[in-house]
């Protein structure tokens, strides 16, 4: 996503093709990441709660819309992207929502993977629609500076790449800590891409590609921090002693 705003450092029209690409990439990652999972078995949407669907629906319109961003950004219509943009807004806010919501019923109802305790899920789903809200909402307020925006959206949608990779790796195998250190370093192979790409263009990362691998990093730790503190442990077993 971009602006019309472009740093005379970055040729544009080449710059934005890379990350119009990674668009592409990425979005079709996910939709393959969740339905590879549904066809192999692991998943039975006519039990699915309807929630989860809304939620599996803003997702999806929020990719499809994260690539009509980069694609009227490589044809220069900026007018559409920017009314747009004010759509993604909402539509993250939504996404948030309802990712906490889940998060939250899937333990009341006892619906969380046997793989995670409540007090992990609780804080993956929390921690990381939290930072994906935050992380589009600083794209939004940095969308005078192309090279920001673009980066920090990137990183928004990076960030919830998390649960497509979860369904890809042997999670059961891996076990409670090595399946989101796993995860996080494979996020970090896709802020690597975008990190190659920068090097390629400027000889030099840019400072939002940083900042979305130190945001990758700290939501790990996070959410692992808080899946062992007590207070919070005992806040999810409540949650899933009450349902």
């Amino acid at each position: 996503m971009a602006t019309a705003a472009i740093n005379t450092a970055y040729p544009y029209s080449r710059d934005q093709r890379f990350f119009t690409r990674m668009a592409i990439g990425i979005a079709a990652f996910i939709v393959f990441g969740f339905a590879q999972w549904a066809l192999r078995g692991f998943v039975s949407p006519s039990t699915v709660p309807i929630w989860v669907h809304l939620h599996g629906v803003a997702m999806l319109s929020w990719l499809g819309l994260f690539v009509t961003q980069n694609l009227l950004a490589s044809s220069q219509n900026i007018g559409l992207h920017r009314k747009l943009g004010w759509i993604s807004f909402a539509l993250v806010l939504v996404i948030a929502g309802l990712g906490m919501f889940t998060g939250r019923m899937a333990i009341e109802l006892h619906r969380v993977p046997p793989f995670f305790t409540n007090a992990f899920f609780l804080a993956l789903t929390h921690i990381e629609a939290t930072a994906f809200a935050v992380m589009v909402g600083a794209g939004i307020a940095l969308r005078k500076h192309t090279q920001w925006h673009r980066r920090l959206m990137f990183g928004a949608t990076i960030m919830v790449m998390e649960p497509a990779f979860g369904r890809l790796v042997p999670a059961p195998i891996l076990g409670p800590v090595l399946t989101p250190i796993i995860q996080m370093s494979l996020q970090l192979g896709v802020v690597a891409i975008v990190a190659r790409h920068d090097l390629k263009q400027t000889g030099t990362l840019h400072p939002a590609t940083r900042l979305v691998a130190l945001a990758v990093v700290t939501v790990t730790a996070v959410v692992m921090g808080l899946s062992v503190f007590p207070p919070f442990v005992s806040l999810a077993e409540g949650i899933a002693a009450a349902g």
